[in-house]
């Protein structure tokens, strides 16, 4: 029987992204099986797929590493010692299986084999030649043995068995979750818990300390193994065991493993938040800018999706409600962008602030999120600041790997700069599917002919458009013009 592999994994083999496998699903040229792909229809798109190092694999890995900040540093080491002796373990008992089940096979087609010579026996008689059932089980028999050869000859195939083996490798490397019943499957990499794999991966999974003290990440193992990385003082309860639950951040996972867990899937799922958090640095950007980088304890992030705002007070009580410019992969360590005009919040934040001082993070707030299963091309639009919405929605995008290609506008005044410039070309650099361009002072009629000119189909796509609000407004209604959807804009003023 031909193996099937998950998307996610086939992807992962084949060292592209998710979002690319789905396009050749779409495009005919690969067949799902229940959500899954079969190793020859992967081998026949990706025929180069093999053991030998093509660099394909660690070029993706290495975009999300230069595109995404991390949660932390551990993310490409080896597993624990503990976990690594789990996994082969555990790989060493599903192949002792397949093995003991290949060998029953084996033993199965030998009887077969004798049961038909003794039909064919039992009916010689005295006439001549071979009676129909005689004929039958001749032909079952050659059949059978024409049959055999070929699985023979298809399991030593060379291009097979590479595949399964880097499959079996990067399974002791790093195993893959499944989630019920969204459906969203995301992998644990070296000495991660199955809380810090998914927040890094953009699943928002209930969760509370971090640490093993709330129970708040208490999810249920459906199926697979896992280990215990952490002690926990949260007491579960005898029933809670019996049923598998256990406490995601305390976990990781040894085989693939389906774990049931709810998740949000809309701004009106999460709480608001309060944090005591600080500034941890302060990028001045010229043109009268600051890069605001908040750090929330270890135990207390931030749950948000990408695109919402918060609102940032400091210590004398002024405070601004800010769109959020970083991941929700990494709720710890947040971005946000101050423009100074002259208000009490901006006049601090540039006059008197300084790293470690104090602030308190409330929220999220906003719906400008990010469509996660839409998988059609996305064009993002960001005029003057509104990049800031917009680097956390194209951050998040690429954490979940599920859309098929990026296009970025930024428009600034003249005056002003793309401050993001290095952040914009490195994507573009790293990203067969991502294209940016910066202008400036377009026109919504400037902008709309650009769109009309790169895309070929403008009804084709999602947008997303952030900036201030009659520049929003606009483009907006540019887009509504020229028969774009009104379910596929989504937009959000600054003012």
């Amino acid at each position: 029987m031909n193996q099937l592999l998950s998307l996610s994994r086939a992807a992962r083999l084949a060292g592209v992204t998710r979002a690319e496998i789905q396009k050749r699903i779409r495009q005919g040229e690969m067949q799902t099986f229940e959500g899954q792909v079969a190793i020859s229809d992967l081998l026949h798109v990706y025929p180069s797929v093999s053991l030998e190092k093509t660099g394909d694999l660690e070029r993706v890995e290495q975009i999300k590493a230069d595109a995404l900040p991390r949660s932390h540093d551990e993310d490409t080491r080896l597993p624990s010692q503990e976990v690594l002796v789990s996994r082969i373990r555990s790989l060493a008992k599903a192949l002792v299986q397949r093995i003991a089940r290949v060998d029953k096979l084996e033993a199965l087609m030998d009887e077969i084999e004798q049961r038909l010579d003794a039909l064919a026996a039992t009916e010689t008689g005295q006439r001549q030649g071979l009676t129909q059932n005689q004929t039958q089980a001749q032909d079952l028999k050659t059949w059978l043995r024409e049959r055999r050869a070929a699985l023979g000859e298809e399991a030593v195939e060379a291009a097979q068995t590479q595949l399964l083996a880097k499959d079996t490798f990067l399974r002791i490397m790093s195993a893959s979750v499944k989630m019920i019943p969204s459906g969203h499957e995301f992998f644990v990499d070296g000495n991660e818990s199955i809380l810090e794999a998914a927040v890094r991966s953009g699943l928002r999974l209930n969760y509370g300390c971090a640490n093993g003290n709330c129970g708040e990440c208490k999810v249920r193992l459906v199926s697979g193994e896992v280990y215990r990385i952490r002690e926990h003082d949260y007491v579960l309860s005898e029933r809670e065991k019996q049923l598998g639950y256990l406490l995601s951040c305390s976990h990781t996972a040894v085989t693939d493993i389906q774990l049931e867990a709810a998740e949000a899937h809309s701004p009106a799922d999460l709480p608001e938040q309060e944090i005591q958090a600080q500034i941890r640095k302060l990028e001045p950007q010229g043109d009268g800018l600051m890069l605001v980088h908040v750090q929330t304890p270890r135990t207390n992030t931030l749950r948000f999706m990408a695109g919402q705002r918060a609102r940032l007070q400091l210590a004398d009580g002024v405070e601004q409600e800010l769109p959020i410019a970083s991941c929700p992969c990494n709720g710890r360590n947040l971005l946000f962008s101050v423009r100074h005009h002259g208000d009490a919040f901006s006049q601090a934040i540039f006059d008197s602030q300084k790293p470690r001082q104090a602030i308190t993070l409330t929220g999220p707030y906003g719906s400008f999120v990010l469509a996660e299963d839409a998988t059609e091309p996305a064009v993002f639009i960001a005029i003057a600041d509104g990049i800031a919405p917009i680097k956390s929605l194209i951050e998040h995008a690429v954490s979940i790997d599920s859309i098929e290609a990026f296009n970025l506008y930024w428009s600034v005044p003249a005056m002003q700069m793309h401050y993001h410039q290095p952040w914009c070309r490195a994507l573009r650099d790293t990203l067969d599917n991502f294209a940016y361009t910066p202008l400036v002072d377009a026109s919504c009629d400037d902008l709309l002919a650009l769109l009309e000119a790169d895309l070929e189909h403008l009804q084709a796509n999602r947008y997303y458009v952030a900036g201030p609000g009659n520049a929003v407004a606009a483009v907006t209604e540019a887009l509504l013009r020229a028969a774009v959807p009104k379910q596929r804009i989504a937009s959000e003023g600054l003012d």
